[in-house]
């Protein structure tokens, strides 16, 4: 099949290419309309929805408006009702204050003429009375010119009688007082012979405490060189010698245990006499430093135990320093050795400030300020039938198989509490724990303290 090429004109292209444009043109005009359209159909249906809201809200506020004026008209309907009552109320009042305007005056002519008859009976009383009286006066004068001429005559005789007694008292007074002065000459002499008697004792006193501290001294260089070298050489012993039997060295080891313990107590005896009155340096601590200085000390047992040692509230006190902390020392060193295995230990100290009554009925304490220092511990606890003995020397609760210890802990920290002339409370249970409530003057100045701790 043959094709045969058409022709077309140039003027017929173009003006067909000028179509076309404007055709596309034409097209996207259409699309822009028919997209501004929907939007505009959006729009008006968005805000036929918004009248229809109106409306509903207008009718609704139609028909609240309806009910409101139906209520305005019943509330003037009983308005109108309230008014013609109140009318007829008005209308009854006013007949009735007429009334009571007429009862009222017939009412005060009446009381006048009561009071004219009352005045008349009142004018007489008067006179009635006033002569009652001016006769009372007279009787009552004349009986007491008679009572005070018959009181005028006893003093008299009294006095009479008094004199003779009072130069009776006076001769027995001059004779008490020679007897007193010559008592007194012979107290002088007595007390001139104590005094001389006391500077003897105080003299003795101050031989005696120089033996002890040479006795200390002894004791603590002395007597513990042997122990010391008993411990040496038994341990050495034990050590290099290889054909010792069983029983040689259960002796050797018991040797060694019973040096240990002796050791203790000699240490323990030079704390305790070393604690006297005479380190009388107070000073302001907080007891939180010293127990945090301590749990360092002790931090090896602390952690082997799994202990908790905490201060719950404290307050600067005012005390020995290097005493107070052996006693902090003594008392917490004392809950871990008798901590239950049955439980994590606990130990707690706290310290403030409060009144005498709080634990005295003495009226003499009451009113006074004392510093409150308590250690409380959840261990093995105590009897309490046994709580004063446990501050007495070498008095144990319990065996040295059961715990180590020399008894001498608990009466350091006694004897620590009377020289800060305080007291101490122990409050124990078997196996629940012990307190340990000690109270040490506050208000008192230092340079004035009782140092015997009564």
């Amino acid at each position: 099949m043959q094709i045969v090429p058409i022709k077309v004109k140039k003027s017929q292209l173009k003006s067909s290419i000028i179509l076309a444009d404007k055709l596309a043109f034409e097209n996207e005009a259409k699309e822009k309309q028919a997209e501004e359209l929907m939007i505009a159909n959006k729009e008006l249906i968005f805000q036929n929805k918004e009248k229809e809201k109106r409306a509903s809200e207008l009718t609704i506020a139609n028909r609240e408006l309806a009910f409101q004026n139906g209520e305005k008209e019943k509330w003037a309907a009983e308005l109108i009702i309230a008014n013609k009552e109140l009318l007829l109320q008005n209308e009854e009042k006013e007949k009735l204050a007429a009334e009571l305007i007429i009862a009222n005056k017939e009412l005060a002519f009446q009381n006048e003429e009561k009071e004219k008859r009352a005045a008349e009976v009142i004018i007489a009383n008067k006179e009635l009375v006033f002569q009652n009286k001016e006769k009372g006066k007279r009787a009552s004068e004349l009986i007491v010119a008679n009572k005070e001429l018959a009181f005028q005559n006893g003093e008299k005789e009294k006095r009479a009688a008094e004199l003779i007694i009072a130069n009776k008292e006076l001769a027995f007074q001059n004779e008490e007082k020679e007897k007193l002065a010559a008592e007194l000459l012979v107290a002088n002499t007595e007390l001139i012979f104590q005094n001389e008697e006391k500077e003897k004792r105080a003299s003795e006193l101050f031989i005696a405490n120089k033996e002890l501290e040479e006795f200390a001294f002894i004791a603590s260089h002395d007597l513990q060189e042997p122990l010391r070298k008993i411990q040496i050489f038994s341990d050495r012993i034990l050590t290099e010698g290889q054909e010792l039997t069983d029983a040689s060295r259960n002796y050797l080891q018991r040797m060694q245990s019973a040096g240990a313990r002796m050791q203790q107590l000699v240490q323990d005896l030079l704390s305790y006499s070393r604690i006297n009155e005479n380190e009388r340096k107070f000073e302001k601590i907080n007891p939180l430093l010293i127990v945090e200085d301590i749990k360092f000390e002790l931090k090896e047992i602390i952690e082997e135990k799994n202990a908790v040692v905490m201060v719950a509230e404290t307050c600067e006190m005012d005390v020995i320093p290097f005493q107070f902390r052996q006693l902090l020392y003594n008392l917490i060193s004392n809950a871990l050795k008798f901590a239950s295995t049955e439980r994590t230990p606990h130990i707690t100290i706290s310290s403030s400030v409060i009144k005498g009554e709080a634990f005295s009925k003495e009226s003499s304490l009451a009113s006074k300020n004392y510093y409150h220092l308590s250690v409380t511990d959840n261990g093995i606890g105590f009897d309490q039938q046994y709580s004063s003995r446990i501050f007495k020397v070498f008095q144990k609760l319990h065996g040295k198989q059961e715990y180590e210890g020399t008894g001498i802990g608990l009466a350091i920290v006694k004897k620590i509490i009377d020289n800060h002339s305080g007291s101490i409370v122990a409050t124990g249970a078997l196996n629940e724990g012990a307190t340990f409530d000690m109270y040490i003057p506050a208000d008192l100045p230092i340079s004035n303290r009782d140092f015997t701790g009564q």
